[in-house]
């Protein structure tokens, strides 16, 4: 049956009241599969490791929550509407989040693009299947941020066809601000290296009826982050499911104002001839998200805290052991908050360079990834399992001693 017959029948069927035949291979309501355990990465004979790097996307982020499996497979096993299951979800989740409103999106990127065109095209239909052409169609077209806020996933922004203007100061944002000015877009982690603050952003925003946006991808812990910036009046937030809270890889959340919400629907799945039709979310990914936020917020996050400082401190520890070798502890502020411990040594004493003793970690058994340039090494510990820092501790030691004069 091709594709239109089987909508069509679908929806004939639904309105006589009829129940579809049970398609081929299916699984019957309550059935569980009877899959055997597999190791399907031995099979493929794809490497894997521990990661003492960290929740990065090459390196598949983090492991998703227990809780966010089960919720996973639950929602495998029957069917809903998407966009119901969207508005109850982003009900959930907006509470939790002091936003009007949210929507999971297929991660941070695609919130980002989502937002934007929320923001440039309002509920206005024929605008929305015009992104990202701009020019002529009445739609805004330029995006302010912060020099010291402009990297690659800004293209996330001007993917929908905008523009962005960078500025330094106050007074170089105001003057700026014209009547084809969308939006002001700010990035959380960089908020230290730029002049305007994130109240003073809003507050510039507010006054020439400007909307405010905000990058906060890999900003949680601290769990406030989740709503601070709702609190504060950003009109959208963008934040990644894959990192801190665990949730799937491809999932995100965009959260804000009602109305920008309403209008980043109308580019999302189900709804095609949008920019945003290739990034969709299934229900089983809005739902593990969803699982794994209130997860994420159930957390005692400061003993989860001193459970990565004493990781880190045992791995300090025998790697202080290395002639030659100094390390330091540092606690970022703004984003991938947790303790990390940077390694650095005398060059005269360790006669390998930081690409060569990773690569050791990386051949060694078991595999370990960390991070780092020529001349450090960066190791965290927020994405080890039991027992690994142990193990992350004596390949470390072992590795540098063998690369000792």
């Amino acid at each position: 049956m091709k594709r239109r017959q089987l909508l069509k029948y679908a929806s004939l069927s639904s309105l006589a009241g009829v129940s579809l035949p049970l398609l081929p291979g299916t699984v019957k309501a309550g059935e569980v599969s009877t899959f055997a355990k597999r190791d399907l990465f031995a099979e493929l004979g794809i490497r894997t490791f521990i990661n003492a790097a960290g929740t990065y996307t090459a390196m598949t982020a983090s492991l998703m929550r227990p809780e966010a499996m089960d919720a996973i497979r639950q929602a495998s096993h029957k069917f809903c509407m998407l966009d119901e299951l969207q508005d109850k979800v982003g009900e959930r989740i907006a509470s939790m989040t002091h936003a009007e409103a949210a929507v999971v999106t297929s991660g941070a990127f695609a919130a980002l693009t989502l937002g934007m065109a929320g923001i440039l095209t309002g509920m206005d239909p024929v605008k929305v299947k015009s992104l990202p052409k701009l020019e002529g169609t009445g739609m805004k077209m330029e995006v302010i941020c912060q020099k010291a806020h402009a990297i690659g996933y800004n293209q996330a922004l001007t993917n929908t066809g905008v523009k962005v203007i960078m500025i330094e100061t106050r007074e170089e944002l105001i003057k700026a601000i014209n009547k084809n000015t969308a939006a002001m877009h700010f990035l959380h982690i960089n908020a230290d290296r730029g002049q305007i603050q994130h109240e003073e952003w809003v507050e510039i925003g507010k006054k020439y009826g400007i909307p405010t946006t905000i990058d906060i991808a890999a900003d949680v812990p601290p769990v406030s982050n989740l709503w601070r910036f709702n609190d504060m009046g950003f009109h959208f937030v963008a934040i990644s499911g894959g990192k801190a809270l665990r949730g799937p890889q491809s999932a995100g959340i965009l959260m804000g104002k009602k109305e920008v919400i309403a209008a980043a629907r109308l580019s999302m799945p189900p709804r095609g001839e949008t920019i945003g039709r290739g990034m969709k979310v299934n229900k089983e990914e809005v739902l593990g998200m969803y699982v794994a936020l209130e997860s994420f917020m159930a957390i005692d996050h400061d003993e989860e805290y001193k459970m990565f400082q004493k990781r880190i401190d045992k791995i300090k520890s025998a790697v202080d052991q290395v002639s030659g070798i100094t390390t330091v502890v540092n606690h970022p502020k703004l984003g991938n908050v947790t303790p990390t411990l940077n390694i650095t040594w005398d060059a005269t004493k360790i006669k390998k360079d930081g690409n060569q003793l990773r690569e050791d970690l990386r051949k060694g058994d078991p595999s370990i990834e960390v991070v780092g340039g020529k001349d450090n090494l960066s190791v965290t510990t927020w994405s080890l399992q039991e027992g690994e820092d142990k193990i992350v501790a004596a390949r470390l030691k072992e590795v540098l001693m063998a690369a000792s004069v």
